[in-house]
């Protein structure tokens, strides 16, 4: 039998007009599952609808149907809000309702829509401007129930954030104890864009949420505690949790200071050294070393003995790259300036410079300037012989106004001093000696070298002395001092958001003629208000309205500051207008490459948005997507990122094509040519444009640059704007913007190694000092190998052409060869030598073509050894302490468990990989587990076995040693498999002597 098929919904709704109150209740009971079909015939009678939900005559079952039927209606009609009113007075019917076939969509809308109105009326609730609909409430708490009941903890989560229902999160952790989903908490509130002082009140009540961490536990949740105090720049609280740790756990208090290091800023490092308490007996020493610690200087000298010892600079390239740049053009010279300075930066290794005097002496006024402050970048980070080493280019004491090229080696030197203390010269001598050069010199040179170094030196320090001695610069209104001054005011009071300083710096940019100084407040006010988020609102409004397209630049890099790392999607559009609508370039193009600063967290989006901006009409559009994606994706090695600038390194616009290679150079920094296939083409490709002599000077600077940057710090560091824990790295993030200012003044490019992280795994024990220790990397070593070291030119050897041998000579040769058989005597050799090459020469190509057949079979071992070797390389490895250890390669790290020394925290925060799936390519599988890669640095080690002797690792006296003697150890394994092969294959021709005497045989038959 065919069912019928309702063709329309009248014959129901005319029930609705009878006067019998329980044929109404079915005919609401029966439309409601007609209204999908129906909506629009049924919609003519809402008011009827609506009549009988307010009516007393019918029981409430049937005035719930007559609210959700009334709800519905209302969903189809798209008026939402009216929806969820009548949804909110259905009650019970509207959660039978949910879980009927079909009503997905329906109840899917209206709850989302309770969910906003909910998140709404709690933000006016705590405003005191009103009261929660209970029905609405009850709504809520259903869906809260129902998340629990169904194990999605997460997404209860997210709902309790938004709408502020801490109460739920603490209920949830107490049913599960999972610290994971109080991780999750603090990075959902931390990564979006909350309230400042909703966040703070989140992080607060996480904190004591989580149980007090142990050496013993291991646990990640020790990154998000780090993460919650640099967060909150909290000394008390921070002091509280220290003195929790001692002395009972006094190797996870050491561990706790240096995580604290590496992320904290300069006065909040400082607050806590001095509020630290003295202790007791048994304590005072445990402090003593936490306040040693906290000064910052203890992390910089271990990252600096590590950087020396595993330097593993290819000369080869930059002496390519010296031989190919003309050293008289002050670009190319400070092209390679850069690249030297980022390849040797923080190894203290100045060979290139002593080996290349005489280009060095080619330098002229700003080139000179920026090769002085090039030996900074090289020694950044050894703060305590610092003097010692820019010593013969600073200043001479009580000298009068420096003068002539003097004056830029001096400039340089000042610059170079504050790259060198840079994160631990606040408050110290080197403050007051730039505060005092910059004071005493007339040189606007020399002025401007002292303020970058002063701004570098005293980075996130707040120091007032220091912003007024700038202040003071500035108003001398020097185009080239008062630009410096600009730049290292906002370094100075970074992320105070100070409306004074803010004020000053503003009104004198819109007073002052000079483009220069506009540009450099412009940036100071961007890092004034780093990390402010709402609170820039206003001067972000008041910048992008100005008419001085540089004031707007700056209004641009305050917005992305302000918002550094939180994705915010306000703050995305807001740039994506400004990239396509604004009519400056500059502004356009800072607009795009400012993306980066918003999305950095999160990589892999970032290819997909700049997708369309990369393929803009506008070069300056295209330029900007290029930094972009080489910022936010840095040291990532993301192919989708790569495939985008890989076209873009022929674009027709020479600056499109500097920035693209560039940002190749970021990406694919400490990436190996097993993890990623883009490597060994790209150094190819930046061999030839530095190597082309007609190409365009900007496109061959950039290559050097990319050089410079995908070798840097002797391939020991990654780029990363975010510390290990997670949390924003200032000073990475500050370096960066900075650096992207080369565009015009390139000695601002030095700031790049701001944002050079050192990856290596350094174990200290309790005393602070090194002890030799090994630990495993469970995968090959040719996935996280050093690049092979570049192969000079081979030199053709002339080869000595077979003698012409004339038939004549040949017969006469023949008849004397049978005489002499016949006589029993044998013909000197000399006079078969030329014969024999000849036979020689022909015969090879006929050996070459039965070596593979002759090799498996009479030259089986030895023919064998070479794919063998290569097939069995081993699945692990064993490294010593101090050694090279990259981002993606930290999943992989364990500790042996009979190991004498173990960390007192987790190497990483991401699982361990399994041994079924190998990642073929690490950076992605470390981007789609974690969306930072915690781990590595300094670790403490706890000793199991105390009693016994301590053999350490010597520092200082030992420092040059490594340099050299470490190198080879280091990368002693993976070359000598090839070379290995290398010398079979040379040697084989020549290991064979028996098969050269066959061919003779051959040609006599």
């Amino acid at each position: 039998m065919v069912a019928l098929v309702q063709s329309s919904a009248a014959g129901v709704l005319a029930l609705l007009f009878d006067p019998e109150p329980l044929l109404k209740q079915y005919a609401l009971k029966s439309l409601n599952s007609l209204v999908p079909q129906f909506w629009a015939e049924i919609s003519e009678h809402i008011a009827l609808i609506e009549s009988l939900y307010e009516s007393d005559e019918l029981p409430q079952e049937a005035h719930d149907q007559a609210a959700l039927l009334a709800s519905k209606v209302y969903y189809y009609l798209g008026e939402y809000d009216e929806a969820l009113s009548f949804a909110l007075g259905a009650g019970s019917a509207f959660e039978a309702d949910s879980r009927s076939p079909g009503a997905e969509e329906y109840v899917e809308t209206v709850v989302s829509k309770a969910i906003d109105r909910y998140i709404k009326s709690r933000a006016a609730e705590q405003a005191g401007e009103g009261k929660i609909d209970s029905r609405l409430q009850g709504i809520i708490e259903g869906i809260f129930r129902r998340c629990i009941e169904d194990g999605e903890f997460r997404q209860a989560i997210g709902i309790a954030l938004e709408s502020r229902r801490l109460d739920v999160i603490k209920h949830i952790y107490e049913q599960t104890r999972d610290t994971s989903l109080l991780s999750y908490a603090m990075e959902a509130v931390l990564d979006t864009a909350f309230p400042l002082a909703y966040r703070d009140q989140v992080l607060k009540f996480l904190f004591p949420l989580f149980p007090a961490p142990t050496s013993a536990s291991k646990s990640p949740h020790v990154y998000s505690l780090t993460r919650i105090l640099v967060t909150l720049n909290s000394p008390e609280m921070t002091i509280t949790f220290l003195n929790s740790l001692v002395p009972g756990q006094k190797l996870l208090a050491y561990q706790f200071a240096f995580d604290l290091v590496e992320g904290g800023g300069q006065d909040f490092l400082e607050a806590i050294r001095k509020d630290l308490p003295e202790g007791t007996e048994e304590s005072k020493p445990i402090y003593d070393q936490l306040r040693k610690v906290l000064l910052g200087q203890e992390s910089i000298k271990l990252y600096l003995e590590f950087l020396k010892r595993n330097n593993k600079v290819d000369m080869l390239i930059l002496k390519n790259t010296k031989d190919a740049l003309e050293a008289r053009s002050s670009i190319y010279h400070t092209a390679l300036t850069l690249q030297n300075a980022f390849m040797h930066a923080g190894t203290t290794s100045d060979v290139f410079l002593r080996d290349n005097l005489e280009w060095l002496a080619l330098a002229n006024n700003w080139s000179k300037f920026s090769a002085a402050a090039a030996i900074g970048v090289i020694h950044k980070g050894h703060f305590q012989e610092s003097m010692n080493i820019l010593g013969p280019y600073l200043p001479a004491h009580g000298a009068g106004s420096s003068s002539g090229s003097s004056a830029y080696s001096e400039g340089g030197a000042l610059y170079a001093l504050g790259l060198v203390n840079a994160g631990c010269g606040s408050g110290q001598e080197v403050e007051n000696y730039l505060r005092n050069l910059l004071k005493g010199a007339s040189s606007e040179v020399v002025q401007h070298g002292a303020a970058l170094g002063l701004g570098v030196a005293g980075m996130g320090g707040k120091s007032a002395e220091a912003y007024d001695d700038l202040k003071q610069t500035l108003f001398t209104d020097s185009a080239v001092a008062g630009e410096a001054a600009g730049y290292a005011m906002g370094l100075i009071m970074l992320g105070t958001a100070d409306a004074t300083s803010a004020e000053e710096m503003l009104t004198y940019a819109r007073e002052t003629q000079h483009e220069k100084i506009i540009r450099g407040l412009a940036i100071g006010l961007a890092l004034i208000f780093y990390g402010r988020q709402e609170e820039a609102d206003e001067m972000v409004k008041l910048l992008m309205t100005e008419k001085d397209p540089i004031l707007r630049y700056g209004g641009v890099y305050t917005l992305a500051l302000a918002y550094a790392g939180t994705a915010n999607n306000a703050a995305i559009r807001q740039l994506l207008h400004v990239a396509v609508s604004d009519t400056s370039d500059d502004v356009r193009r800072a607009a795009v490459t400012s993306l980066a600063f918003l999305l950095f967290k999160n990589p892999v989006q970032v290819p997909r948005i700049v997708q369309l901006l990369s393929e803009s009409y506008n070069p300056h559009v295209r330029c900007g997507a290029t930094l972009a994606l080489g910022i936010a994706c840095a040291g990532t090695g993301l192919q989708d990122a790569v495939d985008i600038l890989e076209p873009m390194t022929r674009d027709s616009v020479d600056f499109v094509r500097q920035g693209a290679l560039i940002a190749l150079g970021m990406i694919l920094v400490e990436q190996s040519e097993a993890s990623s296939p883009s490597l060994a083409p790209t150094r190819a490709l930046y061999a030839k444009i530095v190597s082309d002599k007609h190409d365009d000077p900007m496109a061959r600077f950039g290559a050097a640059l990319g050089q410079g940057l995908i070798d840097a710090g002797g391939r020991n560091v990654t780029i990363s704007l975010q510390s290990r824990a997670g949390s924003r790295n200032t000073s990475a993030i500050v370096g960066m913007v900075l650096f992207c200012q080369f565009w015009y003044w390139y000695p601002l490019a030095h700031c790049a190694c701001l944002a050079f992280e050192p990856t290596g795994i350094i174990g200290l024990d309790e005393n602070l000092k090194a002890p030799m220790f090994e630990f495993n990397s469970n995968a090959k070593p040719s996935l996280f190998a050093y690049p092979s070291p570049t192969k000079p030119p081979k030199k053709e050897a002339v080869t000595k052409v077979a003698t012409a041998v004339l038939s004549t000579t040949a017969k006469q040769k023949a008849r004397e060869k049978r005489k002499a058989a016949a006589e029993g005597e044998t013909v000197a050799s000399d006079e078969k030598k030329d014969s024999d090459v000849e036979m020689k020469g022909e015969s090879s190509p006929r050996n070459e073509d039965v070596s593979p057949i002759s090799g498996s079979l009479s030259n089986l071992a030895e023919g064998t050894s070479s794919p063998k070797s290569r097939k069995s390389e081993p699945s692990s490895e064993k490294l010593k302490n101090f050694s090279r250890v990259v981002s993606a390669q930290l999943a992989y790290v364990s500790f042996p468990s009979d190991s004498r020394y173990q960390p007192v925290r987790v190497v990483s925060t991401r699982p361990p990989p399994t041994a079924s799936k190998p990642a073929k390519s690490p950076s992605a599988a470390a981007l789609t587990a974690e969306r930072y890669a915690g781990g590595g640095g300094i670790l403490i080690m706890a000793d199991t076995r105390p009693g016994e002797e301590v053999e350490y690792i010597e520092f200082e006296t030992q420092a040059p040693a490594p340099a050299a003697g470490v190198a080879p150890a280091a990368q002693g394994p993976p070359p000598s498999a090839p070379g290995r092969h290398i010398a079979l294959d040379e040697s084989a021709p020549e290991a064979d002597p028996p098969e050269s005497f066959e061919y003779p045989f051959d040609n006599d038959t």
